[in-house]
């Protein structure tokens, strides 16, 4: 929760006079509400409550009479002002279920479209329960507004208003479409029976109460605060800047990359004695991995701060690995403790700052060969790498100049000297080793 004395936000507000601080106290209450309402789900809620900051769906998973549906209408109720969209999907339904109802006069012309008062398309929340019961047809509809927001059906191409859809299944049907469809669903929780009986007490106490009725929050959050922050968080308004360092962007990257290795290791693990065609190895898309970044804001943001850390990094398991499966959330934390004890146990991540320095030099000779006609000195006077690389050449090599030879002589030399304290820190000072020469083989060509 955002600290007072340390939010660095505090003095940001909407047009309307409410701050960025409120709002992230706002939110926590509101979620520490739902969790008093829907007993036992305080993980599942916190996930939610990143989908509606990052503006991604959430898909639920468990078993008949868990309560997804009141799960997923008392989120809703935390805001005021947004339209929702509900429906029970079934094998009958055609894609107009969720778009609206044919445009009759146009249909006479040989054109489809789509009255969408009313529907999914011009809503701001859905709720789709038991999305796996719809028919092929109707998922592959859906998968162009859930992912890019928008209704394309014959001629008619539509900006829709969704920010976040819930879905709920009691069970997962695998196709080339569910699958398009679960990549659709950024964050996954699968609820798990509980039978303990102080749970099962709360459980019932609270049915009693409420008949298993949506209870009113004592305040709500405006939809249109939540829109603005979202894209805040996700880069669309300049309102409110994030920053996260490279080293801290790479070192996500790693720990990204040994989740999804070690949930493959399990894999084909469990499936020791099958042919790999017979299971779907674990993927973590392009697409996925970039939209971290919007969590990782999110989560900068909850915490009161504007620049994210490393230590952000182990919530990301919200999205990549199923809220609910402990062993996907423990591998993941795992994985995160390994790559964090690995770069920490030395000066890892000052190393990777200052190959990532080096790197952007290369990047910038690249663009500018007369780079290398300028001395270094003045060259590195506003960069990252200025200070290690003149300290390392007064050590290594006597005096500076201007020529080309000499300055290749520099950087080759020191990229090819500097003595990685891990693995991870080796692997990349090898990758920068290639780019140098690849790069000056192509100046010298």
């Amino acid at each position: 929760m955002p600290n007072k004395q340390t939010s660095q936000y505090r003095d940001i507000t909407f047009d309307d006079g409410f701050s960025l601080e409120k709002m992230a106290l706002d939110l926590r209450e509101l979620s520490e509400f739902t969790a008093r309402r829907v007993i036992n789900r305080e993980d599942v809620i916190e996930q939610a409550m990143y989908a509606f900051l990052t503006g991604e769906h959430l898909l639920l998973q468990s078993r008949t009479g868990s309560g997804k549906s009141l799960l997923a209408e008392q989120l809703f109720a935390m805001f005021e002002g947004a339209r929702t969209f509900r429906v029970q999907a079934s094998k009958e339904q055609q894609p107009d279920t969720y778009f609206g109802g044919l445009n009759i006069e146009l249909f006479k012309t040989g054109k489809i479209a789509h009255n969408t008062e009313g529907s999914l398309v011009e809503s701001e929340f859905g709720f789709i329960d038991e999305i796996f019961d719809a028919n092929d047809f109707t998922l592959r509809a859906l998968l162009s507004l859930l992912n890019e927001r928008k209704l394309v059906r014959g001629s008619q191409n539509v900006e829709s208003s969704i920010h976040t859809v819930v879905a709920a299944t009691n069970y997962l049907r695998v196709s080339e479409v569910t699958e398009a469809i679960l990549d659709r669903f950024l964050y996954k929780s699968v609820i798990l029976p509980d039978k303990d009986p102080l749970v099962q007490f709360k459980i019932t106490a609270q049915y009693s109460q409420f008949s298993g009725r949506v209870t009113p929050p004592p305040k709500r959050i405006p939809y249109s605060r939540l829109k603005k922050l979202r894209d805040m968080i996700t880069g669309l308004d300049a309102g409110l800047n994030f920053a996260m360092s490279a080293e801290t962007l790479y070192f996500i990257n790693l720990v990204i990359r040994h989740y999804e290795y070690s949930r493959n290791r399990a894999l084909r693990e469990h499936h020791r004695n099958e042919a790999t065609a017979q299971y779907a190895d674990f993927y973590i898309s392009p697409r996925s991995q970039a939209k971290a970044l919007d969590l990782l804001r999110a989560l900068t943001f909850m915490s009161g701060r504007t620049l994210a850390t490393p230590d952000d990094a182990e919530k990301l398991y919200l999205i990549f690995a199923t809220v609910g499966m402990p062993d996907e959330v423990q591998m993941f934390r795992r994985s995160f403790d390994v790559i964090r004890r690995s770069l920490t146990a030395g000066n890892g991540f000052e190393q990777i700052r200052i190959l990532l320095a080096y790197e952007t030099l290369l990047s910038q000779i690249e663009k500018d060969h007369t780079i290398l006609q300028k001395p270094l000195e003045n060259t590195l006077s506003t960069t990252q790498l200025r200070r290690t690389l003149l300290e390392w050449v007064k050590e290594k090599i006597a005096g500076l100049d201007q020529t080309v030879f000499h300055n290749k002589r520099v950087l080759e030399s020191f990229i090819r000297e500097l003595v990685p304290v891990c693995d991870e820190v080796r692997e990349l000072k090898l990758a920068l080793e290639k780019e140098t020469t690849r790069l000056f083989q192509m100046i010298e060509n």
